[in-house]
């Protein structure tokens, strides 16, 4: 039974926009729940790293790289997490996950299929 599903992602063109969801159930979906949950992405080549993080009392970071133009939000009641993204870049170009960062700092996280996003002209 599959319990983390993200989607949403897709070829665009620079300046473009999508929205990545990432939908949890089941036992992840209780997980979800109670704790912050990211979205992650990893480029060829490239370490996963996180790029934005929305907490249970709705506080929100983001990284650097996506400030202004990527917006993360949850909707609590369907264990879904969304990120909007706008103005995209080449360089978003990634395959992106969400997760729950407290445990993949634990190495008690496993990942998703992920959704690819490529940001080309």
């Amino acid at each position: 039974q599959v319990q983390l599903v993200e989607s949403g992602g897709g070829l665009v063109q620079p300046g473009g926009s999508l929205r990545l969801s990432c939908v949890a159930s089941g036992r992840i979906g209780r997980i979800f729940s109670i704790n912050a949950v990211g979205w992650y992405r990893q480029a060829p080549g490239n370490e996963r790293e996180l790029v934005a993080t929305i907490f249970t009392d709705g506080s929100i970071n983001y990284a650097d790289s996506v400030k202004g133009r990527f917006t993360i939000s949850r909707d609590s009641a369907k264990n879904t997490v969304f990120l909007q993204m706008n103005s995209l870049k080449p360089e978003d170009t990634a395959v992106y996950y969400c997760g729950v960062p407290l445990l993949i700092g634990l190495g008690r996280w496993d990942w998703g299929q992920g959704t690819q996003v490529t940001v080309s002209s």
